[in-house]
Order: structure tokens, then sequence, then C-alpha cells
């Protein structure tokens, strides 16, 4: 799949070119949602050494991640994924969230996102096997499961057990690390969705869902990141999967909230031209 030219991302702003010292910056800013470690060679070195290798070439690699999540901010999808790609296990949370952000706003076919979806759960299955101790190990293989899952009917999701899997993974990333935003807006949407597909009832009862523990996690993640334009969004598609049209509302309040906050990166950017679709 990385070898096909991917559709470019069509909205290059020179605000989001963090080159030299501007990516260390700006990090804690554009990672608030998914608390991804700055990969300089002292967090590059403990990988390596938590992964039973020698940290001789935490130097070079680090310089590596940082241009790959240089490439990701900026919408350069496809050169962030193959840098990421190419680092295997360590490069693995960049190839992720490039690949998925790529996938969920640029690709068009359903069977091209499906097969973008299982590559990067196998690359997040990877990143636990070397790294189980890094929360966004377990983050990204419940955020490519549940795109994926997505991508199916309801009835294919539970019956090939996924949903079983995100909130495994999402349960694990939540332990390791309490304050993921991302993570807490998965959960609850995790949540939402099985409510708004199978009923309050039986959500329950066979998963453990309910549509207050979806509220719970979706307002912890807007508290943790209230200038995260994916945190109003999903918060809104929570609502329409919860109340149906009794939700349209306060749907349209969230998103019209995404839609004016001011985008950090070439990811937010795209989040906030879909909340502005979705009010026009």
């Amino acid at each position: 799949m990385a070898k096909s030219k991917w559709a470019s991302f069509a909205h290059p702003d020179k605000e989001y070119d963090y080159t030299g010292d501007k990516l260390a910056k700006a990090w804690k800013a554009l990672h608030a949602g998914d608390l991804e470690p700055f990969p300089d060679e002292k967090h590059v070195a403990k990988l390596l050494k938590a992964n039973g290798k020698p940290g001789k070439d935490a130097a070079k690699i680090a310089a590596q991640l940082q241009d790959a999540w240089r490439a990701f901010h900026r919408g350069d999808f496809q050169e962030s994924f193959e840098a990421g790609v190419a680092l295997k296990a360590l490069g693995a949370s960049v190839a992720v969230k490039a690949g998925g952000i790529h996938a969920a706003y640029l690709l068009k076919s359903d069977k091209d996102k499906l097969a973008r979806y299982a590559e990067l759960a196998e690359l997040a299955e990877a990143a636990i096997a070397a790294l189980p101790d890094e929360a966004n190990s377990h983050y990204r293989r419940a955020f490519a499961l549940g795109r994926y899952s997505q991508s199916l009917s309801i009835a294919q999701a539970l019956a090939q057990g996924i949903a079983g899997k995100v909130k495994s993974s999402l349960d694990t990333a939540l332990k390791l690390a309490p304050k993921h935003a991302e993570a807490c807006t998965a959960l609850g949407l995790y949540h939402a969705e099985i409510v708004g597909k199978v009923g309050g009832m039986l959500a329950k009862f066979t998963y453990g869902a309910s549509a207050a523990e979806a509220e719970k996690q979706l307002k912890e993640a807007l508290k943790l990141t209230p200038d995260s334009p994916i945190a109003w969004i999903e918060f809104g598609n929570a609502q329409l999967l919860l109340h149906g049209g009794k939700g349209e509302d306060d749907a349209a309040a969230a998103f019209a909230k995404a839609a004016k906050l001011k985008p950090r990166d070439a990811m937010e950017r795209l989040d906030t031209e879909w909340a502005k679709a979705q009010l026009a």
C-alpha cells in the first residue's frame, strides 16, 4: 500500500511546519491528546534498553523519529508513515497515527480503508510486543481496530470480537496514562457506539457498555483537552449515537466549537474542516 502515491493534504500551511527547535517547543500542545513522549535521544535510549538493545543509535533514531513527526504535523502523511514503518516498533506510534488520519479523511474506498486499518493494527501489535509499557502501543492498537470496526457492520465487528480487543487496549492505555485524553475519547465512543447500535439494556448486560460511562469519558477528554477539535467532534458524534434526533442540537453545538478552534497542525485542520462541513 505504501508504494502507491497517497492522496495529498490539501491545506498546507507554514504554521504547521515545525522545523528545528519548533517541534520541541510546540510538542506539549501538539500532543496534549495522546501524551506521546518527545522522541529525544534520552527517551529513545530508554526504549532501546527496554527492548533489550544497546542505545548507541539513539541519537540517530531520535532525529529520524522527530522528522517523521514533523512530516505528520505538516500533512506529509505518507512520508511520516513510511519513516515510522522503517523504524519498526520505535516508529509504530507515528506510523499508525499518520496512516490512520490519512485513511480517515483522505482515503475514499472502504476496501482501502479496511486494508489500511488492518495493516496499522499489525504495526501496533508489534509495538505492544516490543514496548508493552508505552501507553501509545496499546492506544494505537485500539485506534486502528476501532476504525477497522467502524468500516464493518456492528454485527460483523461484534462477531469478530473486535470490541473486546478495543476495550482491553484502551483500558491498558489508560492504566499506563490516566490522563490520555484521546483514549478517554475513544473509550467514551466505544460505549456510545455499542449503546447506539444494540440498545441500553443489551449493551449493559452483554458488553458492560453504558450511556453514563460514555458521557463520563467524553467529558473527561474535553476537560483534559478543551482546545482539541477531535474531542468536541467525537462528543458530538456520541450525542447522535446515544440520543438520535434528540441529540442533534448538542451535536451541532459540539461541531460548532470544533470548527471555531485554531488548528495547530494538519490533523487538526482536517478535523476542523470536517466539523465545518457538518454545519454547512
